[in-house]
């Protein structure tokens, strides 16, 4: 069977939760759940450290502003991590070339990265927090059961990752002037508050 459908999942989950990715896939295949992981993320030590960032971005993926400037860093590690992975899986089957499969795996997740990010940037524009904790929440459980199912249905997995990525990127189109009145808005307060700081407090 092709792992196409697995290394398209994959990146896209990437591109939302890189280590969680890594740590669900290494989970799979030490427990045997699955043939198609590689021993290379099996190793404990890729699986302790998967671990310990896959907390520290459920932390900081819920605290408003802190999750932008998360993503903003993770503008490249989430699609290369994508990328590798894809290219793990496609050499540990043999029924995809590494190349190709890493392009895919680089791209989708590179594609819902953009969508994630781009979506809590809009969020953001929101003074209350509870909108990053439920938003937060709902795509770790989505990254975690997609992932799940692909291990046992790869092709029907694919599908809903792909409406997913679909649907997000007709989101993010229609959330761009949101974001950029949010963001002009910003400019302009900073730009208030530097030149109140240069003309100072009236002479008493």
């Amino acid at each position: 069977m092709s792992v196409l459908p697995l290394v398209f999942t994959s990146g896209w989950a990437s591109g939302v939760n890189a280590y969680a990715v890594v740590l669900l896939l290494g989970v799979f295949g030490a427990t045997g759940l699955s043939d198609d992981v590689p021993e290379s993320l099996q190793r404990p030590e890729i699986l302790i450290t998967a671990g310990v960032l896959f907390l520290c971005e459920a932390v900081a993926d819920k605290i408003p502003y802190v999750d932008s400037v998360w993503d903003s860093v993770h503008t490249v590690i989430r699609p290369v991590s994508g990328a590798v992975v894809g290219a793990l899986l496609a050499g540990q089957s043999g029924s995809l070339p590494d190349l190709a499969a890493g392009a895919i795996g680089g791209s989708t997740a590179l594609a819902s990265h953009a969508v994630k990010a781009g979506t809590r940037m809009a969020i953001n524009t929101s003074p209350e927090p509870f909108s990053n904790i439920a938003v937060s929440t709902a795509e770790d459980l989505g990254v975690a059961g997609i992932l799940t199912f692909a291990m046992f249905h790869p092709e029907a997995a694919a599908i809903i990752a792909g409406v997913l990525l679909l649907a997000g990127l007709l989101l993010l189109f229609f959330l761009v002037s949101r974001i950029r009145r949010f963001l002009r808005r910003r400019a302009q307060r900073r730009e208030e508050k530097r030149l109140g700081a240069q003309v100072g407090p009236p002479p008493g």
